[in-house]
This record gives C-alpha cells, structure tokens and sequence, in this order.
C-alpha cells in the first residue's frame, strides 16, 4: 500500500470521528437543552384533561341557581306558617349549597383513583350507618336519620353512592369474569339484598327500587350477561310477593291504595290518602303551557303538603308552565348526557363504570320524581336532585358531582 493512501485513510478516519463527536455533542447539547426549557401546554377552558370541565360545572350551578330559586319559592308560606321565618329553608339550603360547591371543587383535584381502594371501607360505613339509623328511637316509626343537632344525616345517601362505588371498584377488577356467576352476579346480588334488607327495617322503599336500578345499571355496563339479569328480576319478583302475602309490606302497600287514583272519590279515607298526589297534579294542570309567573303559585298555599321536598317540581310546573318544565327537564339532560360523555373518555375502566353510576342516580332520580309527582307511580318519597330541600342529599350530591369533575381532568390527556 502507498504513503499516499495510507496518509488519506488516516485524514478520512480522524475527520469521521471528529464529525461523530462533534454530531454527538450537539445532539446531547440540544437534548439538555429540550430538558431545560419547558415546553408550553396548549390551553382551552373547554377542553376535558387540561382542566375542569366547564359545561359540566355551568349546568351543575344553572341547575343549582334554578334549584334553590324555585325551593324557596315553593317554601315561603309552609316556612312562614309552621316557623314564622319565610326565609328559613333558603337560609339553610344556601347554606348547604355553598359548602357543597366548595367540597365539589375541592374533590375535583383529589385523584379519583384513591377512591378504588377505599370502596370496601366506604360501603362498610354505609352499613354502618344504615344499623345506627334502626337504633334511633322515632316517633313516626319510620328512621331514617341520624341526628347531628339541628341538622340530621339520611343513612341512604351514602348507600347509593357506596353501592356505585363498590361496583364500579368489582367491576374495573374483574371485568374479563363479570359474565360468571361466581365473580358477576354473587357479588352485586349480595350487596343489593345486604342493603336492601336494611332499608327495609327503615323502612326506606324508594331508596330500595334506586338502588335495584342502580345496581342492574353497574352490573350491566361492567359485562354482566343479560339472562342473569332476568333471572333475578324474578326472584325479586317473587320476593316482592311474599313480603306482600305476609305483610311486611303494609307501609307500602298503603302508599299503593290510592295510586292512579288521585282524582276519583272512592271513599273519605282514600281521598285523605291521595290529597298530597291530588294537590299536585292541580298545580301541575293549573300552570298550562307558560305558568302563572314566578311566585304566584296558588297550591304552595298549605294545599300541596311540604312543596319544598319531594313535590317541588310541581310548583315548578304551576309557575313557570309547561315550557318552563320541559327546560328545565331539557339542562338534566345535557348534564346526563354530558356525564356520561367525560365518564366514556376517561383512561380506565373504573373512572368509566364510577361516572356512569354516579350520572345515572341523577337521571334515575329525576325520572322517577317526575313519575310521582304525576301519579304514574305511588308516593315513595324520591327527591329531585337540585331542587327538594335536603342538607344530606346535596352535599352528597355534590360531592358526587366533584368526583366527576376529576374523571374530567385525568381524561384525554394529551401526551407532549
């Protein structure tokens, strides 16, 4: 080989590696500099992942707004006349709104994640809560609140959302088994019939068809096979039957003595028994198709028994119209479905089955109070989330609503 090539293999050598070197350290240079200097995250108010989701919140606080207007419009007269303060429920549900606004917020940047291993603490305590309730004394018989001075706890409301939540926490973990007997249908029959068993010493019948509901929707979403679904039906069916045949249903079956029959006089003690469903449907036919304004109903007057609670939505109808009722029964709407849109774009499958639970205790809620209040089913109590007077239930509701909030934040995270 020649001095000459040797001399030009030795330059082209010494050239590449000076090269590589130099590429190499441009390389890591831009590299630490990539690490150093942050890069900036693209921000929109509305989008889901970067930040609370603002329609979600706008029509929780519409409904909220509407909610609270119409309850003290509704209350006024009976708070006047049993209290002697007009304002005395506005003050108290004021209260218990604005302190539910902060613990939903608050929830919203707690990671809803912690909830998964807590959730057979929590449906501990709502047992808990719910054999407390049986060892209060009650004049009426019925119990179902736990006294914490001037304001009282209602036991169920943490049921419904233990109940969510334990399901929500099964299903995320066995969702592949759900469609077993052993994995799918024991466990959440157990939970319902543990519970339901409970609220029927209350007793509680409402809170015991939402949480049927509730657990045939969790059990359904999560894969369970229809045909045991239908099977249970029946069993509950046949339940059903038998507490009625050895009537330890009569406080039930009380309330069913004058379903669908509001306003027909049978007798003077059925007329009695159906003068709350009557009152409403009056307010309800009274308001036609645009109310007689803000204020001016003429049932709240001590003709519609306790319009605060769970009749609320018919003084509702008698003053805002039928127009007024269909909007408002329009933004449940967008909240369901905007619920359950954040609750299909979270990362895992148990921020999907707990949104879709939580969501759904709202449109069940307001299906079945609207129902009652119109005679399509027998007077079981079911209050309307937003709108009945309630300290529990809206702080509850609240903070179910917050947990949702943080399904928002952690879904459909961009990667940068």
């Amino acid at each position: 080989m020649s001095q000459y090539t040797v001399d030009r293999n030795r330059r082209y050598t010494s050239d590449r590696h000076s090269s590589t070197g130099a590429s190499s350290h441009k390389s890591r240079s831009s590299s630490a500099q990539h690490k150093g200097t942050p890069r900036k995250k693209k921000f929109s108010i509305l989008s889901i992942g970067k930040g609370l989701d603002v329609p979600f919140c706008m029509l929780i606080v519409l409904l909220l707004a509407i909610g609270i207007t119409m309850m003290f419009s509704a209350s006024y007269p009976v708070a006047f006349y049993e209290i002697g303060d007009s304002y005395y429920y506005l003050k108290r549900q004021l209260l218990f709104a604005v302190v539910g606004i902060a613990i939903m917020l608050a929830v919203s940047y707690f990671d809803y994640h912690h909830f998964h291993r807590f959730s057979a603490l929590i449906l501990g305590v709502s047992y808990f809560a719910l054999i407390v309730v049986l060892l209060i004394p009650s004049e009426t018989g019925v119990k179902r609140w736990i006294g914490i001075g001037d304001y009282g706890i209602q036991a169920s409301e943490i049921s419904k959302f233990a109940i969510i939540l334990f399901l929500a926490h099964w299903g995320s973990r066995y969702y592949d088994k759900m469609h077993t007997l052993k994995y799918g249908v024991l466990p959440g029959a157990g939970v319902f019939v543990s519970t339901a068993i409970l609220l029927l010493l209350e007793p509680h019948y409402s809170c015991i068809v939402i949480v049927a509901l509730l657990t045939v929707i969790m059990l359904f979403v999560s894969g369970i096979r229809l045909r045991y679904l239908a099977i249970a039906g029946v069993i509950l069916a046949g339940a059903i039957l038998m507490l009625w045949a050895t009537g330890l249903l009569t406080y039930a079956m009380d309330r069913m003595d004058g379903w669908g029959k509001a306003l027909e006089y049978i007798d003077e003690t059925q007329w009695q028994q159906t003068w709350q469903t009557r009152n409403s449907l009056y307010a309800i036919g009274s308001g036609g198709l645009f109310g007689l304004g803000l204020g001016q109903s003429r049932q709240k007057y001590l003709y519609l028994p306790e319009p605060q609670n769970d009749f609320v939505f018919a003084i509702v109808c008698e003053e805002l119209g039928l127009i007024g009722a269909v909007a408002v029964l329009l933004v449940f709407a967008l909240l369901v479905w905007r619920g359950v849109v954040i609750s299909l774009r979270a990362k895992d499958r148990f921020g999907k089955l707990l949104g879709i639970g939580l969501i759904s205790q709202i449109g069940l809620q307001v299906i079945l109070n609207i129902l009652v209040i119109t005679d399509w089913l027998p007077n079981t109590g079911i209050s309307l989330p937003f709108f009945s007077y309630g300290g529990s239930s809206l702080l509850m509701l609240l903070f179910q609503m917050g947990i949702i909030l943080s399904i928002s934040r952690s879904a459909n995270i961009e990667k940068i």
